[in-house]
C-alpha cells in the first residue's frame, strides 16, 4: 500500500514536479484553449455527419433521442475523469491514472489500448471521411483511390506539423474550429429547419409535423435498433480527455483541464441535439436521405442549394482537420509519457522534447509513422481498414471502463493525498456507479452483436501484441526498475515553464 500511496500526488506541489518529473513543456494553454481542444476532438460536425446514416438505418427518425442517453452517460464519466485530471494533471492522462491509480504494469495495458485507438483513428477519419469530402468539394473523383490517400496523408502530414511548429499554433486552429463547428453544424441545422417550416409542404413527403421525430422505422428486432441507434451519440461523445494529454502545458491545469473537458461533454451534447432535431425535422424524403452515406448533405442540398450546400461540406472538413490536428497532439504525449517510463521501444528518444519550439518531436514524428503506415496498409485492403475502424469504436470504452475501475478501488487514497482541483464530493461513488453500469452497457454493445465480432478480433490481437512485449523487454525493466512511474528513467532534464496565453 505504501508503494501505491507514494504513487499519488504531493498535494502542495506543482503539476509536473510533484510527480517526479522534471517541466519539460512551455504552460501556455488557458481555459479557452483547453476546452477548443476537447470540443475539437469530440467534433459533433464530424460525429453527426459521419454517424448520422447509422441513426437513420438503424431506427428511423426516433433514432435522435438516442442521443441524449449517451450524452447522460458519457457525462457520468467525465465528471469521473476530470476528478482524476484534477489530482493527475500530466500527459498521457488515462495512462497516467491507471498506473497511479492501481500499478505501472495496469497503466501500461490501459496506455497501449490508448495507442492503438489513436494510431487507427485519425488515419481513419482522414481516409474514409475527410478525403473523399475534399474531392468531392473540389470536384475530382471521390472514387479515385490513390487520390483519396493522398488526400489523407497530406492532411495528416499537415496536422501532424502544425503541432511540431508550436503547440500554441495547434490551440489556434482549434480555437477556430470551435466557432466553425458551431456555425458548419448547428447554424446550418437551424437554417434548414426554418426552410422546412416555411415551404415544408412542398417536399417530395407533403410534410410532416413535430411527431415525425417519434416515428421509428426499422426491420429488427427493437433492441438490436436501439443499440444502433445510440452509436450516433456513442461514437461522437468520445476523446473529451484530450484537454488532459496536454494538462502539462496548461496554466492552472488543476482547475482549468477538468472545466474544460466537463463543459466541452455539456456544449457538444446540447449542441448536437439541436442539429439533430433541425436536420431530422428538414428531411424531406426519408426513404431518399436514409438510402444516401452522407445524409447531412443531401438534407442541406435539398432546401438550401449547391453553393450553400458546399459550404457546409467545407466545414466539415475543416473540422476534420481540427480533430487531426489535436489528435496528434494527444497521441504524441501520449507516446511521451509512456516513453518517459520507458515502457516503449526507442524510450530515450520518444521523451525528448525540443527546447526551441516546445514540443515532443520524435513522439509527433513517430505517432505520424504509425499513421501513414496502417494508412498504406487501408489503403491495400480496405475491408481490413474498415474492421480496424469498427474496434476504435470499443477501445475507448475499454480504456474508460479500466480507468474507471481503478479509480472505484482507489478514490478514499487519491482524495486523502490532496491537491486535487475538482472534487465531486459525497456524489462521487454514485456517479462512478452508475458511469460503470453505462460504460458496461456500451461495452457489451460494442462486442456482442456478430457484426462487431471481426473488430474484437482486432482488440485481442492488439493485446495478444501488447503482452509479447511485455513478456519480451518490459517485465525485465519492472524487475530492474528501469520502467514504470517513479523508476529511475523517469526524470528528465527541465524546459523553463511559461505562461503565455494561446
Amino acid at each position: 500500500m505504501a508503494e501505491i500511496d507514494s504513487q499519488l500526488p504531493d498535494p502542495g506541489a506543482q503539476p509536473g514536479a510533484g510527480f517526479g518529473y522534471a517541466q519539460q513543456f512551455p504552460r501556455v494553454l488557458r481555459r479557452f484553449a483547453l476546452f477548443a481542444v476537447a470540443f475539437s476532438i469530440v467534433s459533433i460536425t464530424t460525429g453527426i455527419f459521419v454517424n448520422y446514416s447509422y441513426g437513420l438505418l438503424a431506427m428511423g427518425p426516433a433514432a435522435i433521442w438516442l442521443w441524449p442517453v449517451a450524452a447522460v452517460g458519457q457525462l457520468l464519466v467525465v465528471l469521473v475523469l476530470a476528478e482524476l485530471a484534477g489530482h493527475v494533471p500530466l500527459a498521457g492522462a488515462n495512462y497516467q491514472w491507471a498506473a497511479r491509480l492501481v500499478s505501472s504494469k495496469f497503466g501500461y495495458l490501459v496506455g497501449a489500448l490508448g495507442v492503438l485507438y489513436s494510431a487507427v483513428g485519425l488515419p481513419g477519419i482522414m481516409l474514409v471521411g475527410l478525403a473523399p469530402l475534399t474531392a468531392t468539394v473540389l470536384g475530382l473523383d471521390a472514387e479515385d483511390g490513390r487520390l483519396l490517400v493522398f488526400i489523407a496523408v497530406l492532411a495528416l502530414v499537415v496536422a501532424y506539423l502544425v503541432n511540431i511548429i508550436r503547440v500554441q499554433l495547434a490551440a489556434r486552429v482549434n480555437n477556430v474550429a470551435v466557432f466553425a463547428e458551431i456555425i458548419g453544424t448547428v447554424l446550418l441545422s437551424l437554417v434548414v429547419f426554418f426552410a422546412w417550416v416555411r415551404g415544408g409542404s412542398s417536399a417530395p413527403d407533403g410534410g410532416h409535423g413535430v411527431g415525425f421525430l417519434f416515428t421509428v422505422v426499422t426491420d429488427q428486432p427493437l433492441f438490436a435498433a436501439i443499440v444502433g441507434a445510440s452509436l450516433v451519440g456513442v461514437f461522437t461523445l468520445v476523446g473529451f480527455e484530450a484537454a488532459a494529454d496536454l494538462a502539462e502545458e496548461a496554466v492552472d491545469a488543476r482547475r482549468t483541464v477538468p472545466r474544460a473537458m466537463i463543459l466541452s461533454v455539456v456544449v457538444s451534447s446540447v449542441l448536437g441535439m439541436l442539429a439533430l432535431v433541425g436536420f431530422t425535422l428538414a428531411i424531406p424524403d426519408l426513404a431518399l436521405v436514409s438510402d444516401s452515406p452522407v445524409p447531412l448533405a443531401v438534407i442541406a442540398q435539398y432546401w438550401l442549394g449547391d453553393a450553400a450546400t458546399g459550404l457546409f461540406l467545407i466545414i466539415v472538413i475543416f473540422s476534420m482537420f481540427a480533430l487531426a490536428v489535436v489528435g496528434a497532439a494527444a497521441n504524441s504525449r501520449l507516446l511521451f509519457a509512456m516513453a518517459r517510463d520507458n515502457l516503449l521501444p526507442f524510450s530515450a528518444a520518444l521523451r525528448t522534447v525540443n527546447p526551441r519550439t516546445g514540443t515532443p518531436v520524435p513522439a509527433l514524428l513517430t505517432s505520424l509513422g504509425v499513421c501513414l503506415v496502417l494508412l498504406a496498409y487501408g489503403s491495400i485492403d480496405g475491408d481490413a481498414f474498415a474492421v480496424l475502424i469498427g474496434a476504435t469504436a470499443l477501445v475507448p470504452y475499454l480504456v474508460y471502463l479500466l480507468t474507471l475501475g481503478g479509480y472505484l478501488a482507489r478514490r478514499r487514497t487519491l482524495v486523502a493525498a490532496g491537491g486535487g482541483g475538482f472534487t465531486l464530493g459525497v456524489w462521487a461513488m454514485p456517479i462512478a456507479v452508475l458511469a460503470l453500469l453505462w460504460l458496461l452497457a456500451v461495452v457489451a454493445s460494442l462486442t456482442l452483436p456478430e457484426a462487431f465480432r471481426s473488430a474484437d478480433y482486432v482488440v485481442l490481437g492488439a493485446l495478444a501484441l501488447t503482452g509479447i512485449w511485455y513478456v519480451a523487454v518490459l517485465r525485465r525493466r519492472f524487475a530492474d526498475g528501469t520502467a514504470g512511474i517513479g523508476s529511475s528513467t523517469s526524470s528528465t532534464s527541465t524546459t523553463p515553464s511559461t505562461a503565455q496565453e494561446a
